[in-house]
């Protein structure tokens, strides 16, 4: 067999795509966006980002860092795409998410392997045909039934956020400082400060604040919200302490007023969502608060009292399998070697994280349809870790993870300092990288 199927076209499926094609495969990529959007997307082009625009910290002691790293040494077009799209965010890398997709698109449309049937909702998979499902979070409702039928009778369920975008100049600037948490990287954010009286009275309208029904997303779960610790609404944060958000979204660690000279008691950072700065997303605000409440509540907040939302945030239902049970550390299906998976189905939560899925996926369809065997990444990189945790968790939860170095091998003797073991971990896996793939 020299071509294989992917079904979906988000970050996952046109990594995997790319990976297979470049490798000399054929490939046929579905996409149902031409015949239904689903409630959470509204982009034609491939690879949107729902969510924020950011793909998390690009330093080199990170894990998020570490996971880019190993993708760039294997070329992935993500990392191609974000790098040329990119704006401002200090430590981070964000992009022109418009911009993002359409670079995305225009790579894939134009590769000569990629066969792209953009009008096609699939229904159902051939088990004889080398077949990669990328269809993430908000996988269709008929195609979610055969796999739950015919692949994966262990289906999941929670529920994803996203935050709200506001418009530039309607941004009371004399009241906002720019700066990153750190000084790293730049003056990058736009901050707005409060102080003890104003994080309070903000806090009670939050807690007392009316939700946003779901049952555009799904009517049956309402009365069972799970929700994802990693992408949290800031409501339900909120619910868990008077200084929860202090710790969380609203940290005011690493940052000082120049107004005066303190630290202040909270802070809610903006970060740009395109390259012009025309609009600003509220960082970690992400909610499922009523509309009238998100304009109301968060316009309580010094600089934001004339806000105008662009976007305001929403709510939508995430599916992922109990992977563990079902996937090899290759994102194929234990029973069903021709079926793979990618992206947040598999339970990796995150942009780069479901990059990195796209791409192990990709390589390795790649190589079945040519009669060779699986690369398995090991668990001191970053990717192999992922594959591993989705593949190999042994708890009785498995939840979605994102990149950390909670879930990579540890190192034979024991590293006490953070920093120097981080940076251990970065050798280890960039080494690996470079002996064996490049």
């Amino acid at each position: 067999m020299t071509h294989i199927n992917i079904i979906g076209a988000g970050l996952a499926g046109c990594e995997a795509a790319w990976a297979a094609a470049n490798r000399g495969v054929k490939v046929r990529l579905f996409e149902m966006k031409g015949a239904k959007m689903s409630p959470a997307h509204s982009n034609p082009d491939f690879a949107e980002l729902v969510c924020s625009n950011s793909l998390r910290s690009e330093q080199d002691d990170t894990a998020s860092g570490l996971l880019k790293m190993e993708l760039t040494i294997l070329g992935s077009l993500i990392l191609e795409a974000a790098h040329a799209t990119r704006v401002a965010a200090g430590g981070a890398l964000a992009v022109d998410r418009e911009k993002f997709a359409a670079y995305v698109t225009e790579k894939i449309r134009s590769h000569p392997n990629i066969e792209v049937h953009d009008n096609s909702e699939v229904t159902e998979i051939d088990q004889n045909e080398i077949t990669i499902i990328a269809t993430g979070p908000l996988t269709s409702d008929t195609l979610s039934e055969h796999i739950r039928d015919h692949l994966a009778p262990q289906k999941l369920h929670f529920f994803d956020a996203a935050a709200p975008i506001i418009e530039a100049n309607t941004i009371d600037m004399e009241l906002v400082f720019a700066a990153s948490r750190y000084d790293k990287g730049g003056a990058d954010y736009l901050n707005c400060a409060m102080n003890t009286e104003e994080y309070a009275a903000f806090l009670h309208e939050l807690l007392n604040a009316r939700l946003a029904e779901l049952k555009d997303f799904d009517r049956e779960a309402q009365g069972d919200l799970q929700v994802f610790e990693g992408c949290m609404p800031i409501e339900v944060l909120a619910s868990r302490g008077e200084k929860s958000l202090l710790f969380g979204p609203l940290k005011p660690v690493g940052l000082t007023d120049p107004r005066t000279g303190k630290r202040p008691h909270a802070v809610l950072q903006l970060r740009r969502e395109n390259i012009e700065g025309t609009c600003y997303n509220l960082v970690g605000f992400q909610t499922r608060l009523a509309f009238p409440e998100q304009k109301r509540i968060f316009r309580m907040i010094p600089g934001l009292e004339n806000a105008e939302f662009l976007r305001y945030g929403v709510m939508h239902r995430n599916t992922y399998l109990n992977s563990p049970d079902l996937l090899e550390a290759d994102y194929s299906m234990t029973e069903r070697p021709n079926v793979f998976f990618a992206g947040q189905i598999t339970g990796v939560e995150g942009y780069v994280e479901s990059t990195s899925s796209g791409m192990v996926a990709g390589i390795n369809a790649a190589r079945r349809a040519m009669g060779e065997d699986s690369i398995i990444f090991p668990d001191i990189t970053m990717i192999g870790a992922l594959a591993h945790y989705a593949s190999g968790y042994e708890g009785k939860n498995f939840q979605p993870s994102n990149a950390n170095f909670g879930i990579i091998r540890p190192h034979e003797q024991e590293i006490r300092r953070k920093g120097e073991r981080n940076a251990a971990y970065v050798k280890r896996a960039t080494e690996w990288m470079e002996k064996n793939i490049l």
